[in-house]
């Protein structure tokens, strides 16, 4: 099926109740957000179109794969359609215990690889600096103590930028040095957190008492939480101000470095599972993986022994 017949066909009407039903059980068993079922939808309603007019209860397997055959011939990249699949998988487990069908629609679709993607992390120093320099010396005051309360919280509690921006001005009543966070799916977790974070944000919200705003992190209407666009722009500055390249310092690359420096000095790897408000473990181990390939770079790089071609068995006498 070309493009253009594609964006001509529209998902069947079984198949949209179907996809329908799959996201109401996503909010009612996991609390998936709105962005996760925005972004689910979206696939599977591509994929529905692409089948039509089948309806995705009687499509076969072949399906699947031609699929994706033909997603890769488009270009799509493989980051893409393992998303893709494993958002099928996913509604492929619902319609067969639904009874909708008999057998796992995606059963045998191999996901495609690709490279894990992970930023290079900030070394210790980098952050120091940023933390020091990238958090003073901006246009007003408000925009200094905002800067400084948002960086440390997420370098020192790996917090995603989506679980930063939501957290309420209440927050920091919560004591015992913990943070109370909502993360992926609504799942809640403990973070430990530090008393210069407090601090900071105790003499932010203080500076915004006039807003009474129910947010840690006020936006320009101050009932709703600072916007993910809003806050780049002012991570941005901070980058220049500490005199770092603003394209190596991102709210993911924070987070990626609280969890490398913590590996670094002997962290846990179910605590930084814990931390990061990760469901699965083999989602922390990726940092492990990181971290032994790092490794094995440093040894060639500077063992005696470790470039290429120098390692190995020696080589035998004629």
């Amino acid at each position: 099926m070309t493009d253009q017949h594609v964006k001509a066909a529209r998902a069947p009407v079984e198949s949209v109740a179907l996809i329908d039903a799959f996201l109401e059980t996503m909010v009612a068993e996991r609390g998936a957000a709105e962005r996760t079922r925005l972004a689910y939808r979206a696939d599977l309603e591509d994929f529905a179109r692409w089948c039509a007019p089948l309806s995705l209860a009687d499509v076969g397997r072949s399906k699947v794969q031609a699929y994706f055959a033909d997603q890769g011939r488009a270009g799509i990249s493989a980051r893409t359609q393992a998303r893709r699949l494993s958002c099928f998988k996913q509604f492929a487990r619902f319609m067969l215990q639904m009874g909708v069908r008999a057998d796992e629609l995606t059963a045998g679709q191999v996901s495609p690889r690709y490279h894990s993607g992970l930023p290079h992390p900030l070394s210790e120093e980098e952050v120091r600096r940023l933390l020091d320099k990238g958090t003073s010396g901006h246009a007003d005051l408000r925009r200094d103590l905002l800067s400084r309360v948002a960086l440390e919280m997420l370098y020192t509690t790996g917090l995603r930028i989506s679980e930063l921006l939501s957290l309420p001005a209440t927050c920091v009543r919560h004591r015992g040095g913990m943070l109370p966070v909502r993360g992926k799916g609504g799942r809640e977790r403990l973070v430990p957190f530090s008393s210069a974070a407090r601090e900071a944000a105790e003499a932010l919200l203080a500076y915004d008492a006039i807003l009474d705003s129910p947010w840690l992190f006020p936006g320009r209407d101050p009932r709703k939480p600072l916007t993910r666009q809003g806050f780049d722009k002012i991570l941005y500055a901070c980058a220049v101000k500490a005199g770092l390249d603003p394209q190596r310092v991102s709210p993911h690359v924070l987070r990626h470095s609280f969890a490398t420096h913590l590996l670094n000095r002997g962290a846990d790897l179910r605590a930084l599972q814990v931390l990061l408000g990760h469901a699965d473990i083999t989602t922390t181990q990726i940092y492990t993986q990181v971290m032994t390939e790092r490794l094995k770079e440093a040894v060639r790089q500077h063992h005696p022994m470790g470039r290429d071609g120098e390692a190995g068995e020696p080589e035998a006498q004629g």
